[in-house]
């Protein structure tokens, strides 16, 4: 189950994606970790203050949950940056997929750190769409044109889900490699959000 549409299929990890145990998916499970390690992700190495700055928190809140997550190899320091006092942190990780083991686990604070963990994607996922929501002005026309938020409802088996799910999956992988210079002015990076999940049976009756 991938957290991100950075992993190239559903079952089959990249060498720099993160399979979540129970330790490290505990590790991982706080909101702020979450974020700090998405930002990294996403905007390149930064330093504990200039994280602090972007997410609205203190360097001291920053700089904690940042040694917990290099604690369980999710960052690590960019020696190429750092210099002197100043710690640059870089993302050791660029997707995470998650056992699923841990959807069944018994275990209560695996359980608690799951729904963490889901919930923190959900909201990130949220936020990213409101943030486009309330900047689309301030980009070309050309961008709010082919944007897209959209939702589709199919009648499906837990087996063509999975085939839909691994095909959405190559094809956005098709797309990671193709030669874009970052000079060109045309360029953005693009986030796409897949989520695919069953409602509840029209002829169910509600509990």
């Amino acid at each position: 189950m991938p957290e991100n549409p950075d992993v190239p299929a559903p079952d089959v990890p990249a060498p720099d994606v993160r399979t979540l145990d129970p330790r490290s998916l505990r590790g991982l499970a706080h909101p702020l970790r979450m974020r700090l390690l998405s930002a990294l992700r996403h905007h390149g190495p930064a330093t504990a203050s200039q994280l602090a700055e972007r997410l609205g928190e203190s360097s001291g809140a920053t700089s904690y949950h940042l040694r917990q997550l290099a604690g369980h190899g999710f960052v690590a320091d960019d020696p190429e940056r750092g210099k002197g006092r100043e710690r640059w942190w870089k993302a050791a990780v660029q997707g995470i997929m998650l056992d699923d083991t841990l959807l069944h686990d018994a275990n209560p604070e695996v359980r608690g750190a799951l729904n963490t963990y889901m919930h923190e994607v959900a909201s990130i996922h949220g936020q990213e769409v409101s943030t486009w929501l309330g900047t689309a002005r301030d980009w070309p026309e050309v961008w709010t044109r082919e944007a897209d938020l959209s939702d589709f409802t199919l009648r499906l088996t837990p087996e063509l889900l999975a085939e839909l799910d691994g095909r959405v999956h190559d094809l956005i992988a098709s797309y990671q490699n193709r030669a874009v210079s970052e000079d060109d002015e045309s360029v953005a990076q693009v986030r796409i959000h897949l989520h695919a999940f069953p409602q509840k049976k029209l002829n169910t009756p509600d509990a």
